[in-house]
C-alpha cells in the first residue's frame, strides 16, 4: 500500500483542524470524529492525473486569499489549492430537479478521499463542490449522513425549508436521505463535504 501524499495528508490534517473549530452540530461532531478516526488507517492511493472542467477557471475568485482571515481557514485554503492540481473534476450524473439551466456548464464536484477520489475506499467520502455565480444546484440526497463546511458565501436548503447561508466557516449536518440543494449568488460557491458511509 503506498503511502499518503503529502499534499493530500496536508489537506486532511487542515480540514480536520477547521472542523474542530467550527462544527457546532452534535450530529455533525460524531460523524466528523468517525471520518476521522477511519482516516487514520491509510487506503489505495490512485496515482492519476487530475483533470478539470471550464468551470474550474472559477477556482481563482473563490480562493483569493483576501477572502479568509481566519489563519485556520487560510491554511485550509492553500492546502485545497496546493492539491488541486491532482483533482478530477466531474458533473455529477442524476436528477436536475429545480436545477438552473446553467448548471451543466457551470458546476463541478471532485472526490478527494473516496471511490474515486486520490485515497479510494467505500467508508467516507471528502470532496469539494464549486458552482460558478448564480447557479443553482438540483434537489437530491444520499444515503450517508453529511457535513458540510463552507468556503465561500451561498445559499443552502434542506426538504422544504427555507434557504440559509452560513457564510465563511460555516457548517451545517445533513442527516441521512434529506434532501438538499445548495446556490451561489453573484460569486463562486466552494464548500468541503464530508460523509460518513461506514
Amino acid at each position: 500500500m503506498m503511502m499518503r501524499p503529502k499534499l493530500l495528508q496536508n489537506f486532511l490534517d487542515a480540514t480536520f483542524v477547521v472542523a474542530d473549530r467550527f462544527v457546532t452540530d452534535h450530529h455533525s461532531k460524531l460523524s466528523v470524529s468517525r471520518i476521522w478516526a477511519a482516516l487514520q488507517t491509510h487506503s489505495e492511493i490512485s496515482e492519476g492525473a487530475g483533470t478539470g472542467l471550464p468551470v474550474c477557471s472559477q477556482l481563482g475568485d473563490a480562493t483569493k486569499p483576501s477572502l479568509f482571515q481566519d489563519p485556520e481557514l487560510c491554511r485550509l485554503i492553500d492546502a485545497f489549492v496546493a492539491l488541486e492540481p491532482a483533482l478530477s473534476w466531474r458533473v455529477p450524473d442524476g436528477s436536475r430537479l429545480h436545477a438552473s439551466t446553467n448548471f451543466e456548464h457551470s458546476h463541478a464536484n471532485t472526490v478527494i478521499v473516496g471511490p474515486s477520489g486520490i485515497e479510494r475506499r467505500d467508508d467516507l467520502l471528502i470532496g469539494v463542490s464549486l458552482l460558478a455565480s448564480n447557479v443553482r444546484y438540483p434537489d437530491h440526497s444520499h444515503p450517508p449522513e453529511e457535513t458540510y463546511l463552507v468556503l465561500s458565501d451561498g445559499s443552502f436548503r434542506q426538504k422544504n425549508g427555507a434557504w440559509f447561508t452560513p457564510g465563511i466557516g460555516g457548517t451545517f449536518y445533513n442527516s441521512p436521505g434529506i434532501v438538499h440543494a445548495m446556490r451561489s449568488g453573484d460569486s463562486p460557491l466552494l464548500a468541503v463535504w464530508l460523509l460518513w458511509a461506514g
